[in-house]
């Protein structure tokens, strides 16, 4: 009774949550960044003043104030290039209003606070070197000189008063010295009498008075207001409060700017890109499906229902939040596809197991033992994935904020497909008289062609873990050592290059310029359809010949080409982007490794990073020798990877912790071989959905598709490989080191070598 009452409660979460993402996917659509749909491009131009010149210098600083900006306006990977010496490209995917991303991008934001001297009824009444500007009422005040800039603000954020009724408001904080210098201020002006102007402290932006209150009664004379924050009150509705705390917190600009040109650009993949990556996913998705079947049959087909699941839950979380997808948010999909797979397989397999060391267990009993087994090892993998996808999200900025935005919700929405829907229909089909009378048909009633082989052989994997470490040891120099030999080859993001813009006499495909450009000796080039019928190519920095031949190229497309841009650009992926990029991925695998290292033990976290820095250092000297480009993509893919790959270590040490815990006087070695050998079929399988979805895109798929693929293939393999013969063997030589007892050391081996895991010598109790 009490088992199908929990099964019920269960259905009706999955039919509610289902539910809600089916109305959601149907009423609010999802947006595609520049990379897959294109967007709105605005031109901006840097000005010089009295004191600062508009040079490259004061333009690239300009360029990280806005990255700012819009990353406050909700816009998600958006593209922002230096144009020559003094000018700004900024490409927004999905923005409704691009007149206001335009005006919010082009104000100074030069905000200061005032002292008020009293009232003028003109601007020309001004003495002395005092500023007579008009309040919010039209009212002239006359200004004291600046008692504090924007450099002394420390963050600013607008809130909804519900309780006094005053509505919207910005709250703006005070670094250490700005706050002596409010309370400073504020305690002058509450020397005067109350409706006296002089009480009164002038809030200024860009010129304008934005905010001029009077201070409370209740301040005494010199006192001032301590805690180093003030309110910006007027008459702001929720947009205007968030846009102006989004200007003052994010700084001003080190010059002025000007709107020079606004348009629509295309997709920089294309669509023919695109078409093929779609072909390639559904195509994978089906291998996978397929593969899934054949090996768990009816639970397969179960578990492809509840992936398909999944994806409607996923995509209907994106649109409610507003994200917007692009290639790198589909790599954190691909990661989410892959743990979601895993996430069934650690439970099939679980339940193998429990139909192997217990004599005829029902196939309910079966499932519900695996999946109460496999749940530390599923919510561990995906905790420290959420770790570093919150991480991601909260510290950078750009493509590697995207990633971390999709992969969060794509791992919350499959630890809801594999624990919820999976669970409610896997136990519902058992429990039918037709799958009672046929337990074969359900795929967990026999052990599996691979561990079969496995407990027959039962190979002791761990007898010489140095050997291993040896191993990719030569694997890790073999592939880093492209790094020093090749050096690796930055794409546009990183160095920046060269952009031309062309009027063609006859409207040309980006598709097919693309394509006569790759062979023409420029595969990398980035073509893009600009405003009405002109077309944008970016490129590597060129010389006045290979410049020559991709006009050539392009005029003999339009029938004639005219240039009417040829500037160099600085790189997407800036220098502030990637130092946030490094410092939030530094951070979210130290939290990782706190997490590890508190759910586990410290060896077993420091094994699992140790793997990981094994893994990145292999795909990169590949790409390396392989002379590939090391771009946003391939940033993309090795995030991937590095998810890939710690999400390998977790259910390899969740088990060994589990055995630990039964045998605590067995020596580690062996506790870490059978480790190995019960976890190797879910290895094995959940690595070759991932690998059918990948080849898929590799073959399918064309131009940077191709490179991601690829770099994920590698990653998975080498991955694979190293959570097995890398993070394992680690963990056996650094707790033989840190431990003197015989359960610290590798241990010895009985008479013939072999041993047969767990899951055949004894009993396994699921926890």
């Amino acid at each position: 009774m009490k088992r199908s009452r929990s099964l019920r409660i269960r259905a009706l979460v999955a039919l509610a949550v289902l539910a809600a993402s089916l109305a959601i996917a149907l009423t609010l659509p999802i947006r595609l960044g520049l990379d897959l749909r294109g967007g709105t491009q605005i031109v901006l131009e840097t000005r010089s003043t009295d004191t600062t010149e508009a040079g490259r210098e004061a333009t690239d600083r300009t360029v990280e104030v806005l990255r700012g900006r819009i990353d406050a306006l909700g816009v998600a990977e958006p593209s922002i290039v230096r144009s020559g010496d003094n000018r700004v490209v900024v490409e927004l995917p999905g923005v409704q209003d691009p007149e206001r991303a335009a005006g919010v991008l082009g104000r100074t934001a030069q905000l200061t606070v005032h002292p008020v001297l009293g009232t003028a009824r003109s601007a020309a009444d001004a003495e002395n070197g005092e500023r007579v500007v008009p309040d919010e009422s039209g009212q002239y005040l006359r200004l004291k000189g600046a008692a504090l800039t924007g450099r002394d603000v420390k963050g600013a954020d607008a809130r909804f008063d519900q309780q006094g009724g005053a509505g919207w408001h910005v709250t703006v904080d005070f670094e250490d010295r700005g706050g002596d210098r409010w309370a400073r201020v504020t305690g002058e002006a509450a020397c005067h009498p109350v409706g006296d102007a002089r009480r009164r402290v002038a809030i200024v932006l860009d010129d304008n008075i934005i905010s001029s209150p009077q201070v409370d009664p209740s301040v005494a004379c010199g006192a001032g207001i301590k805690g180093g924050s003030t309110q910006i009150t007027g008459s702001f509705d929720d947009a205007e409060a968030r846009e102006l705390a989004l200007l003052v917190e994010g700084g001003a600009l080190p010059v002025p700017v000007e709107t020079v040109e606004q348009r629509t650009v295309g997709a920089t993949l294309g669509d023919e890109a695109v078409s093929a990556a779609a072909r390639a996913a559904v195509v994978g998705t089906a291998l996978t499906a397929l593969f899934i079947v054949v090996v768990y049959r009816l639970m397969g087909v179960l578990a492809t229902v509840a992936l398909l699941c999944y994806g409607l839950i996923s995509y209907a979380a994106l649109a409610a939040v507003g994200a917007t997808l692009t290639l790198p948010g589909l790599a954190g999909f691909v990661l989410a596809i892959g743990m979601a797979v895993d996430a069934n397989v650690l439970v099939f397999e679980r339940a193998r197991e429990e139909q192997a060391a217990r004599s005829r267990p029902s196939t309910r009993s079966a499932l519900t033992a695996g999946f109460r087994g496999a749940f530390s090892a599923i919510a561990d993998s995906n905790i420290t994935t959420l770790i570093a996808a919150a991480l991601l999200f909260l510290l950078a900025s750009g493509p590697v904020k995207g990633f971390g935005v999709t992969l969060g919700i794509g791992v919350l929405a499959s630890m809801v497909s594999a624990l919820v829907i999976t669970r409610v229909l896997a136990e519902f089909a058992a429990g039918r008289p037709a799958v009672l009378r046929r337990p074969r048909v359900t795929g967990i009633s026999s052990t599996g062609p691979v561990r079969d082989v496995l407990l027959r052989r039962a190979p002791f994997l761990m007898r010489r873990p140095r050997r291993w470490l040896a191993a990719s040891l030569v694997v890790l120099v073999a592939a880093g050592s492209g790094v020093l030999v090749r050096g690796l080859d930055f794409g546009i993001e990183f160095t920046g290059g060269r952009l031309v813009e062309y009027s063609t006499a006859t409207r040309v495909d980006p598709d097919r310029a693309r394509d006569a450009l790759a062979d023409a000796g420029f595969p990398r080039a980035v073509v893009q359809s600009s405003g009405d019928g002109d077309l944008t190519v970016r490129t590597e920095d060129l010389t006045d010949a290979e410049a020559a031949a991709v006009t050539r190229t392009v005029a003999e497309l339009g029938g004639g080409a005219e240039r009417i841009r040829d500037e160099l650009i600085g790189p997407s992926l800036g220098e502030e982007l990637r130092r946030d990029a490094l410092i939030a991925l530094g951070l979210a695998l130290a939290a990782q490794l706190a997490y590890l290292a508190a759910r586990f033990r410290l060896l077993f976290g420091a094994a699992a990073v140790g793997a990981l820095a094994h893994d990145v250092v292999v795909l990169v000297g590949v790409f390396a020798w392989l002379g590939k480009p090391v771009d946003g993509v391939f940033l993309a893919a090795l995030l991937t990877v590095i998810g890939y790959s710690v999400n390998d270590s977790v259910v390899l040490f969740d088990r060994v912790r589990e055995l630990l815990g039964r045998a605590p006087r067995t020596p580690f070695a062996r506790l870490a071989n059978d480790a190995i050998l019960q976890t190797l079929p879910r290895t094995v399988n959940t690595g070759m959905g991932a690998v059918l979805v990948l080849a898929s895109l590799a073959v399918l798929a064309d131009g940077s598709l191709t490179d991601f693929a690829l770099a994920l293939l590698i990653g998975v393999a080498v991955g694979t490989y190293s959570s097995v013969f890398t993070a394992s063997p680690l963990a056996v030589v650094l707790h033989g080191r840190g431990a003197g007892s015989p359960s610290g050391g590798s241990g010895t081996p009985e008479k013939n070598g072999r041993r047969a895991p767990a899951g055949r010598s004894r009993r396994q109790e699921v926890p």
